[in-house]
């Protein structure tokens, strides 16, 4: 059985992408040597929208990640640099990444994270507003 993390991101604007994309990076070789993680993916979404699903031994390992290093340093930042901002866990029955389709559609119940400067639909509470299912990127394993 593995928690599964899902994040979704809306850059405010391509101004804001550098720095994103700085963060992704850290954040990457961070996830890749975290104790518990087990696997995962980026992906990518119109407008852009930015994904990542990782999978882990159990929630515990996901929050100590989360807390630490430099996703800790990101996060206050993307709160500046984003329009939306979701998340979504679940227990998944074995160890397998789940496709990006059933990803998306459980971001529908997914909750927002707090935004500086809101999309109205963010504001609204609507974690997947776009309703388009992303693509899958980048592959994440664990070192």
């Amino acid at each position: 059985m593995a928690f599964i993390s899902v994040t979704r991101l809306k850059p405010r604007g391509v101004l804001n992408l550098p720095s994103i994309a700085l963060h992704t990076l850290r954040s990457r070789r961070q996830i890749e040597r975290a104790p518990g993680f087990l696997g995962g993916y980026l992906a990518t979404g119109p407008g852009p929208a930015l994904w990542t699903v990782t999978a882990w031994i159990n929630e515990a390992a996901m929050v100590a990640y989360r807390s630490s290093g430099a996703h800790a340093k990101a996060m206050p930042r993307l709160s500046r640099s984003c329009s939306e901002a979701s998340i979504t866990h679940w227990l998944a029955i074995d160890d397998a990444l789940p496709p990006p389709d059933e990803v998306a559609e459980r971001m529908r119940t997914g909750r927002t994270s707090r935004v500086r400067r809101p999309s109205p639909a963010h504001a609204a509470g609507d974690p997947w507003p776009d309703r388009i299912v992303p693509f899958r990127g980048p592959t994440l394993r664990p070192a």
